[in-house]
């Protein structure tokens, strides 16, 4: 019974089916399947079976938003039953779209994909000055700051970032992760940071960088 039901969680969540994740949830917990079970066993499996279906081109950017609002509807319903103990956050992430540019999409996807993966991720906002990012850091501590441009004339904030958390002596106290359409590899490796290509691999970087298996 209770590995039918999360297999027809996973499959509403790859539908990007809402109303069916509810529904499947709730008849979870009235067959006594403890929340952090449906936390454990479907809903973040679910997500994360999206994300490798997205790296494979079967998934697109709408299709993985749907998917996400399936998972997070259904996360709704069973978190005043979780204990913070039940939710182990492998890591926290400070993500931003840097100076100069207001597309969030990209960002907000890469957000999706490490909260299913157990990240803890906290969205900063679109078009932020190095100075309040770097403030930001200090406020929250991060394990990792990701970094967001969608535009060749602000890449090179994420440079002014960078050079401003050397100057704060903070530099070295968190790993940074860049991405966006124009930003490359090389580009990443001479400002200082490493780059993820697509919001699939960013979860495997965010892992490598923490050391997490």
């Amino acid at each position: 019974m209770k590995e039918t039901l999360m297999e027809e969680i996973i499959e509403s969540i790859l539908n990007g089916d809402i109303a069916s994740v509810q529904e499947t949830v709730k008849q979870a917990l009235s067959k006594g399947i403890a929340a952090v079970e449906i936390l454990n066993d479907s809903l973040i499996p679910g997500m994360a079976e999206v994300g490798v279906l997205f790296k494979e081109g079967e998934m697109f950017v709408p299709e993985v938003l749907v998917s996400a609002k399936a998972m997070q509807s259904g996360i709704n319903i069973i978190k005043p039953m979780l204990t913070p103990g039940d939710v182990k956050k492998i890591g926290k992430i400070l993500t931003v779209t840097v100076s100069g540019d207001l597309h969030d999409i990209g960002v907000k996807l890469v957000g999706l994909m490490l909260e299913g993966a157990g990240f803890e991720v906290i969205y900063m906002g679109v078009d932020k000055s190095a100075e309040e990012i770097v403030n930001k850091v200090k406020q929250l501590k991060p394990d990792i700051l990701g970094m967001s441009a969608m535009l060749t004339t602000t890449m090179h904030n994420m440079k002014e970032v960078v050079d401003l958390l050397k100057e704060e002596g903070i530099y070295d106290t968190l790993k940074i992760m860049v991405g966006g359409a124009p930003v490359s590899n090389n580009f990443a490796q001479v400002i200082g940071a490493r780059y993820s290509p697509d919001a699939t691999e960013a979860v495997n970087t965010a892992k490598e960088l923490l050391g997490i298996n």
